[in-house]
């Protein structure tokens, strides 16, 4: 039995593959070693993973993760599995990695990750060859949820957001400003929290000239800053894997177009292509 995982900063999606490539699918929460530690992800993890599964009998864990950028932090992860999977082969990669593999198969192209945080690449079929750094949730992560997020949560402070708006988002959230900022600035997991208000904007039908201004202007950053700055971007096609990308696919399509790129996948997660990539490479390799 191996498992192949898939885990952003919020959340963990889970597929235990049997000797006979029947899938069991589960969910746990996210595990970014930027922001949480092994123990962490080992007490979550004993909490989170499905009370019958037969941990000393997985014999394979590929996972692919949210700040697996050097061993350092793959270490945390790898640390917290081989603890969890006593007699199984881990494998640590990029969730960056995961949604080429999921995207493109052994195609060359262009990938994305629009989810609680941004990142984007070129692969060559079986490497990423080109990677410009998203410089994290403080510093860029440009068209993420907690960029669009941080932009509903700073209108709100400073009360630059509609009057209808604003009274919607708290009858929602029922936070004050005190409350935003402590959660931002001295509670653990402020990538999650920012991310967390994308939601109200996707549901949100009171103003939604408003909304949609912040959505654009958060993908008119990504492509400008992060997509465009890749040498002849216009001959790839566009593809993308995330719950904001998937949720805003309709703007996030009008954008690609507006900067010359033809649209290919734009999947909510990468899950079910990535399971069929190792089914594929496994069979292959017989």
């Amino acid at each position: 039995m191996i498992i192949i995982a898939d885990g952003g900063s919020t959340k963990t999606n889970w597929c235990l593959l049997d000797d006979n490539h029947k899938k069991i699918y589960f969910n746990t929460e996210g595990y970014n070693p930027y922001f949480v530690d092994s123990d962490y992800i080992v007490n979550s993890l004993k909490k989170g993973l499905p009370n019958d599964l037969p941990l000393d009998k997985i014999q394979e864990v590929n996972y692919y993760g949210a700040g697996v950028h050097n061993d350092e932090k793959a270490k945390i992860v790898a640390d917290a599995f081989r603890e969890l999977f006593p007699n199984a082969k881990i494998e640590i990669g990029h969730d960056l990695l995961a949604a080429a593999r999921a995207l493109l198969g052994k195609e060359a192209g262009f990938a994305a990750i629009l989810g609680t945080g941004t990142n984007t690449c070129i692969y060559d079929g079986d490497k990423i060859t080109h990677n410009i750094n998203s410089a994290a949730y403080i510093l860029g992560d440009e068209g993420s949820g907690s960029y669009i997020g941080k932009k509903l949560l700073t209108d709100f402070v400073r009360g630059l957001m509609p009057e209808d708006v604003a009274k919607a988002f708290y009858d929602t959230y029922k936070l004050s400003e005190d409350e935003i900022m402590d959660n931002v600035y001295t509670k653990p997991l402020a990538n999650r929290f920012c991310a967390s208000f994308s939601k109200f904007v996707y549901d949100n039908n009171v103003n939604i000239e408003y909304t949609r201004k912040i959505v654009d202007d958060s993908f008119e950053a990504f492509f400008s800053n992060l997509v465009s700055k890749y040498p002849n971007y216009k001959e790839y096609t566009f593809n993308c894997i995330g719950s904001v990308g998937y949720n805003f696919r309709n703007v996030l399509e009008d954008k690609a177009n507006q900067y010359g790129m033809q649209v290919g996948k734009i999947l909510r997660s990468p899950i079910d292509d990535l399971v069929q990539f190792h089914i594929d490479r496994y069979t292959t390799s017989k």
